[in-house]
């Protein structure tokens, strides 16, 4: 038979992997800026490769299409913008999950050149499509 756990020991280790979980994952939404510029957020991405073409979707709640840069810049997929709190947030906020403030992310392209295709903004999502050149 099993040797049985201490249930306050199995109850603090799971409440500390449960912090470190959660400082990984505001590590990785809250990263500082760079040298030099204002502090901001990364938001998360999926990239997707076939033969033709490369899709980049950015989770973008709340961001319209007139607060988003999009650039190449050496290689390198620029997607820049700000997500402002929404209207009628001067009451006892209670909570905020959503990361709000200057963002960027950039994103190292593989190898080649590519042409910018596809630029779509829809459900919280920035959708993009490098085609690949030659």
């Amino acid at each position: 038979m099993p040797p049985r756990r201490d249930p306050a020991s199995f109850m603090w280790s799971e409440a500390v992997e449960l912090l470190d979980r959660a400082e990984r994952l505001h590590r990785q939404f809250f990263r500082p800026a760079p040298p030099g510029r204002r502090a901001c957020w990364t938001p998360p991405i999926d990239v997707y490769e076939t033969e033709d073409s490369v899709t980049i979707v950015v989770a973008l709640p709340g961001v319209g299409a007139e607060e988003l840069h999009v650039a190449v810049e050496d290689g390198v997929l620029v997607v820049a913008g700000e997500r402002t709190l929404p209207l009628g947030c001067d009451g006892i906020i209670h909570r905020l999950e959503i990361p709000h403030g200057r963002f960027e992310r950039r994103i190292e392209l593989p190898a080649g050149a590519f042409r910018m295709g596809r630029r779509e903004l829809s459900a919280g999502c920035l959708v993009l499509t490098l085609d690949k050149m030659g």
